[in-house]
């Protein structure tokens, strides 16, 4: 079916044609919805900037951050992003799945942001906050724009993610590394297949991104692997860690990072939701082991990087860069990015201060 011709949101009261929906979101040019997508609406807006500046003081390996969608079909219970959803006036729940902005002009917007002379070439990640390849992207065709005015202004960048659409734009990608530092990340933390579909119900199943990484590879493409979250009692096993690690050194993968379940506000309350109904027996054991907090407790978090380390010796990825499990300092494991993600540095591509534009220092990540 041809997308403009599926039913736009109807705004309250009205009976007559379509017309946008009526939400506080800027630039707002129309909400649409189609069978393709059930249960999904997706919001358009014309974005004013689309570079993010990352704030003083992250511990990201990294300074700016495009993101062309906020939302994410692939509906991943755990996800870290889901409060950024309540700053639009979306719950953090299933609107997060199911409403999805769309920064429809983000390509051109982006090129003219990056033809500033105070643009000085730092590296740019894809993929920070929401998945710029979920599957909205087979329509919007966003990525390849962004992808070329980032490699036709001469800046690195990075891509993190789970849709195996990636698949799509990899001769651009080839094409791009061979302007500028490039890096690929996928997202892959399990291998059990009916775990995977539960609880992230919107994402290609783990054979099929073990696919892509061997793809990437045989494209001469770095890839790297963030293996988080690790799931306690669910896929913390020596059988699953054994299963993801030796799947992942089979791919081809470049490197590893690991880390367990986060769960900020926001996600931990829609998480714990999830776990009550789908593992009631292991509600009270969560609870337990992260309190009030965030973090699972640091006596797990070294035991589980004990078993991290002895796996990813075992498959050959103890001398790759990015591990987790910081002892002192949970938050290091968040900014642990493996060999393959970050582009790796090339002369006349040092760090740099980008543009003092107030549109570009927006909320990180978003």
């Amino acid at each position: 079916m041809r997308w403009d011709a599926q039913a736009l949101v109807q705004a309250p009261g009205d009976g007559a044609a379509p017309a946008p929906a009526l939400l506080p979101l800027a630039g707002l040019v129309r909400s649409v919805t189609t069978p393709e997508f059930a249960g999904i609406t997706f919001h358009e807006v014309t974005a004013k900037s689309v570079l993010n500046r990352v704030p003083a003081g992250s511990r990201m390996p990294f300074e700016w951050t495009v993101n062309p969608y906020r939302g994410c079909s692939h509906a991943c219970v755990y996800c870290f992003a889901r409060k950024s959803h309540t700053y639009l006036d979306f719950d953090s729940g299933l609107d997060f799945d199911s409403q999805v902005v769309v920064k429809v002009n983000a390509a051109e917007v982006l090129r003219k942001e990056l033809a500033k002379p105070s643009w000085k070439r730092p590296q740019v990640a894809l993929g920070t906050n929401t998945d710029p390849y979920q599957r909205a992207e087979g329509r919007y065709r966003l990525m390849p724009g962004i992808i070329t005015a980032l490699a036709d202004s001469g800046t690195p960048l990075s891509i993190l993610t789970k849709g195996t659409l990636l698949s799509r734009d990899i001769p651009l990608l080839k094409s791009a590394a061979a302007q500028v530092p490039v890096g690929l990340g996928i997202s892959l933390a399990m291998t059990n297949e009916t775990l995977s579909e539960a609880i992230e119900p919107g994402t290609p199943g783990p054979r099929a991104r073990l696919r892509l990484i061997t793809r990437l590879r045989e494209a001469g493409l770095p890839c790297g692997v963030m293996a988080m979250p690790i799931l306690p009692w669910l896929s913390d096993s020596d059988e699953a860690l054994e299963a993801l690690f030796g799947s992942l050194a089979a791919a081809g993968a470049t490197g590893v990072s690991a880390g367990a379940l986060y769960l900020k506000p926001g996600t931990r309350e829609w998480f714990m939701q999830w776990i009550a109904a789908h593992h009631p027996e292991l509600a009270g054991r969560y609870r337990r082991l992260y309190g009030t907090g965030s973090y699972a407790s640091k006596e797990y978090r070294a035991w589980l990087a004990a078993k991290v380390r002895y796996f990813k010796a075992r498959h050959g990825f103890a001398h790759t860069s990015g591990f987790s499990h910081r002892d002192l300092d949970p938050r290091d494991e968040e900014a642990e990015y493996p060999a393959g993600i970050i582009p790796e540095p090339r002369a006349g591509h040092g760090p740099a201060v980008g543009p003092d534009s107030a549109e570009g220092a927006q909320q990180a990540l978003f």
